[in-house]
């Protein structure tokens, strides 16, 4: 397998987890976790994850100079992501949210081309417009807009998120090519337990452990290792081949993954409209990642 073929294939695998996480996620909170709570239970067990693994990993030390780029990428890529995420969330509806999610492409082709000066490519801006197409037509169609107590609000806070995603795709492409991901991903994830902290302390120490079932149990544990950790891994390894605008595409296959995963658990029927914006989105990945 090729360096590019295994990227995009761990680009996929992120996709796949990530669409079949929104089920798991909300089946633990609010409920049984409060979001900021889920948070710190994320980061603080992935910050644990990633300095284990690290000692088994390659010895490099990070120049003094390159800390304020973790840093950076921390806020964007941990703490301002997640928080205005979950925030976002509670405030607006899952579907509005999903859909303010998929600008994420948009924006990191637009910052490509301003902070890296990628060259624009008309295969690729008409490939990311037909996932684009293909996604909101997923998302908005035969769905209410109910459960949104301040749309605005959590549409605002979704839409930051989508930036600051973007803005860590950015940030982190400079390090990837200078250290291996162990090296660095290990501090990008204690900046980032030590930023969301403050916000997600109360409502951890409010979590009743007790009153938790066991499927929660693991439902939670899945949000750690694989929703967490392993994708930021994924996501590394794929950034180390491909563009930021390439990894953000596939942004557009959560929200089919994730349709595909309630089809099949009997939470969600197929229709001629979701196999019509599958074809989009697949199409619009498609001419994304081809090589010229």
């Amino acid at each position: 397998m090729s360096k590019r073929t295994w990227a995009l294939f761990a680009a996929t695998l992120v996709s796949i987890i990530y669409g079949v996480t929104f089920t798991i996620a909300k089946d633990v909170m609010p409920k049984y976790v409060e979001p900021f709570g889920f948070i710190t239970m994320r980061v603080g067990g992935s910050v644990l994850l990633f300095w284990l693994v690290s000692f088994f990993g390659p010895k490099e030390k990070i120049a003094l100079e390159d800390f304020p780029r973790i840093a950076a990428a921390a806020l964007f890529g941990v703490a301002l992501n997640m928080l205005t995420f979950f925030k976002g969330l509670s405030y607006t509806s899952p579907i509005m949210g999903a859909v303010l999610m998929v600008t994420t492409p948009m924006i990191v082709l637009i910052l490509s081309a301003i902070i890296m000066k990628e060259r624009m490519q008309k295969r690729k801006i008409f490939g990311i417009i037909l996932g684009l197409a293909g996604t909101i037509t997923l998302i908005l169609y035969g769905k209410s807009m109910v459960n949104a107590p301040n749309a605005t609000l959590g549409n605002l806070l979704v839409f930051i998120n989508a930036i600051s995603y973007g803005f860590y795709l950015i940030l982190v492409k400079k390090l990837m090519d200078k250290y291996n991901a162990f090296t660095f991903v290990k501090w990008i994830y204690t900046f980032g337990f030590i930023m969301v902290l403050p916000f997600g302390w109360s409502e951890f120490h409010a979590i009743n452990w007790t009153t938790i079932p066991t499927d929660i149990y693991w439902k939670i544990g899945f949000v750690v290792v694989f929703s967490t950790f392993l994708t930021y891994l994924l996501n590394l390894v794929s950034m180390r081949e491909l563009k930021p605008t390439t990894v953000a595409v596939f942004i557009y296959l959560q929200p089919l993954f994730a349709t595909i995963f309630a089809v099949g658990l009997g939470k969600d029927e197929l229709s001629l409209v979701k196999l019509l914006s599958a074809v989009l989105i697949f199409a619009g990945v498609y001419l994304v990642t081809q090589k010229k």
